[in-house]
C-alpha cells in the first residue's frame, strides 16, 4: 500500500519481471480487488493501520458509482465498498453501493431479461453480436441482490433473478459446461449466437469461466435460497470436480478441452475462485458432495500456499500469487500476478478458516 500511496487513480493490474508495475484507472473491471485484500486483511488483524489503507483505496473509486458503460461496476464496487460496508456499515459506503446498483441495472435489457456485460463494438473481428452476456456477468449480480434488499427494492430482485434464469437456459451444455458468451437478438431477444472471448474455442470449457459460474450460483442461491440456483451450482461443482482433465493438485488447466494437456498453463485465478465457492457450496449441501468440495478445495489452497505458486515476501511485485494467466487466447498477461487471483484466495482462505471453526 505505500508504494501505491503517491498516485490518486492508479490501480496496479499485474508486474513484469523486469519491475513494472501496469495500472488501470478506476473504471477497469478489477480496481476493486486490491481494496479488497485490504479490507479482507482488516477482517482477520482488526487494527487500524490495516483499516486506513483499505479506507483510503476504497474511497479512491467513488467516481465509479455513476458507471453505466460497463456491466462489472458489480466486481468493481462489490470487492471494495461492499466488503467495507460490511464491515465498518459506513453510511457513505452505502450510498455509493445503492448508487452503483442503480446504475447497473441500467443495462438490463427486457426482451433477454439479461444485463447486457459488453457492447458490440467490443467484438471488432466478428459480426453479429447485439447484446453480448458473459458468463461473468453472473459475478455482478451481487450488488444488484445486495442493494434490493437494502432498499427493499423488488425490481432488483427481479432483474437479478431474471438474469440467471436466462443464464441457466442460455449458457449451459448437456454435460453442464458453460459457453463463455452468449449474444441475443435486440429485437426479439433470441439466442443469435454463442462463443468464446478467452476460452480456447467456442465449444470448449474456459476453467475460469466455470469459476465464475459456479461462484455466481452459489451467490445467488445465498441471498434468494432458490433450489434451483443450488442444484445449478451442484451440477458445476461436479463437472469440475470429477473433469478427467483436472490435475491432482486440483489447479485446473487454463481450458478444460485445451488442446495439449497435460502441457498447457495452469489457472491460478480459476482454482482461487473455485476454492472459495466450494468452501460456501459446502455449507449448503449434503454429503458426499460436501466432503468432496471441501477436499478439493483444501487441495487447491494447499497447492496455491507452496512455493510453486506463493510469492516470498518482498518479491513478485509484493502480489501473493505468481504464476497467473491472465487470457491464453490472446496472450495477455502470461505468467504474472494479477490482483483477482490474489483476491479470491484471500477469500477462499478467510472461508476455509472459518469452515474448521464450525467444524470444531
Amino acid at each position: 500500500a505505500q508504494k501505491l500511496s503517491a498516485g490518486n487513480e492508479s490501480w496496479v493490474k499485474t508486474f513484469k519481471a523486469q519491475e513494472e508495475y501496469k495500472t488501470s484507472d478506476s473504471l477497469w473491471w478489477c480496481s476493486g480487488f486490491y481494496s479488497g485484500v485490504l479490507w479482507y486483511i482488516y477482517d482477520y488483524h482488526r487494527n487500524s493501520t490495516n483499516l486506513r489503507w483499505a479506507e483510503l483505496f476504497t474511497q479512491r473509486m467513488e467516481q465509479a458509482k455513476r458507471t453505466t458503460s460497463s456491466s462489472d461496476i458489480g466486481f468493481i464496487l462489490s470487492c471494495s465498498f461492499g466488503n467495507g460496508y460490511r464491515l465498518t456499515k459506513n453510511p457513505r459506503y452505502e450510498e455509493v453501493l445503492t448508487t452503483g446498483a442503480k446504475s447497473l441495472t441500467t443495462r438490463f435489457r427486457p426482451r433477454c431479461g439479461c444485463i447486457q456485460s459488453l457492447e458490440p463494438s467490443d467484438f471488432k473481428k466478428e459480426l453479429g453480436w447485439q447484446i453480448p452476456v458473459t458468463i461473468n456477468n453472473m459475478m455482478n449480480l451481487e450488488l444488484i441482490l445486495w442493494a434490493s434488499n437494502q432498499m427493499r427494492n423488488q425490481s432488483y430482485f427481479n432483474m437479478a433473478v431474471s438474469h440467471a434464469d436466462a443464464t441457466i437456459k442460455s449458457h449451459f451444455r448437456s454435460d453442464n459446461s458453460l459457453f463463455e458468451v452468449v449474444s441475443f437478438d435486440s429485437i426479439t431477444g433470441k439466442i443469435s449466437k454463442k462463443g468464446a472471448i478467452s476460452g480456447y474455442s467456442e465449444g470448449s470449457a474456459w476453467a475460469r469461466g466455470q469459476a465464475w459460474g459456479l461462484y455466481g450460483f452459489v451467490t445467488m442461491y445465498s441471498y434468494t435460497g432458490n433450489r434451483q440456483y443450488l442444484e445449478q451450482a451442484k451440477k458445476i461443482a461436479t463437472f469440475i470436480l470429477f473433469h478427467p482433465n483436472l490435475p491432482a493438485d486440483k489447479i485446473p488447466f487454463w481450458d478444460f478441452n485445451a488442446p495439449n494437456i497435460p502441457n498447457e498453463p495452469r489457472d491460478v485465478a480459476a482454482a482461487a475462485i473455485m476454492a472459495s465457492a466450494l468452501v460456501r457450496l459446502s455449507e449448503m449441501i449434503d454429503e458426499p458432495l460436501r466432503s468432496q468440495c471441501i477436499q478439493v478445495a483444501e487441495t487447491q489452497l494447499r497447492t496455491l500456499s507452496s512455493p510453486e505458486y506463493l510469492a516470498k515476501p518482498g518479491s513478485n511485485g509484493n502480489f501473493i500469487l505468481k504464476n497467473c494467466e491472465g487470457v491464453l487466447s490472446t496472450s495477455t498477461e502470461i505468467d504474472v500476478p494479477l490482483n483477482y487471483s490474489d483476491y479470491y484466495y484471500v477469500e477462499a482462505l478467510l472461508r476455509y478458516n472459518e469452515h474448521l471453526k464450525n467444524s470444531k
